[in-house]
């Protein structure tokens, strides 16, 4: 794959192409983990390889490409959820915080729930703390700077996620 890279970094579209159908399937599972959206998870798939694209020359080889791409995918699901967090924080009043929750057990009432749709419907912060670390083996302290919260907080949402999971599953 290394030549490959180094052909795509070329500017080689073919050996982008290439790139992109070896690689599209993981960075689009991750990124449906992260979201639990599909939609949302074919946009942020999108979005990652036109990084990967713009970005291509800064990856210099010293870990595996599918390393750089998964930690190219956690940047951009996150940045996007920054973005979409601020725009709602403008749109919508915080006199009523539980607007801002994402459903969670309301939508997968009555369902045969397998982990996926237990993960997805985990409320946002949850689901992610708990991807990141217990999917993709992210530390708290790495998670924390990801995702600009504090480590505590990490915990304590994975905590929350595990419980949640637990619950979902029991039912």
């Amino acid at each position: 794959m290394t030549e490959v890279v180094r052909r795509a970094q070329a500017g080689d579209e073919a050996a982008f192409e290439r790139l992109y159908r070896e690689c599209a399937g993981r960075v689009y599972a991750l990124c449906l983990r992260l979201t639990g959206s599909a939609a949302d998870a074919e946009e942020r798939t999108q979005d990652v390889f036109v990084r990967a694209w713009q970005r291509l020359g800064t990856f210099r080889g010293e870990s595996a490409f599918s390393s750089w791409l998964h930690r190219l995918a956690v940047n951009v699901v996150l940045a996007e959820r920054r973005a979409t967090q601020r725009r709602e924080q403008r749109v919508r009043p915080a006199e009523d915080p539980a607007a801002l929750e994402r459903p969670g057990r309301a939508a997968t009432a009555g369902l045969g729930i397998d982990l996926e749709r237990a993960i997805a419907a985990l409320p946002e912060g949850a689901r992610e703390v708990f991807v990141l670390h217990d999917i993709e083996g992210y530390r708290h302290e790495e998670i924390a700077v990801l995702a600009g919260i504090a480590e505590g907080t990490s915990k304590a949402q994975l905590f929350r996620a595990r419980r949640l999971l637990r619950e979902m599953l029991d039912r």
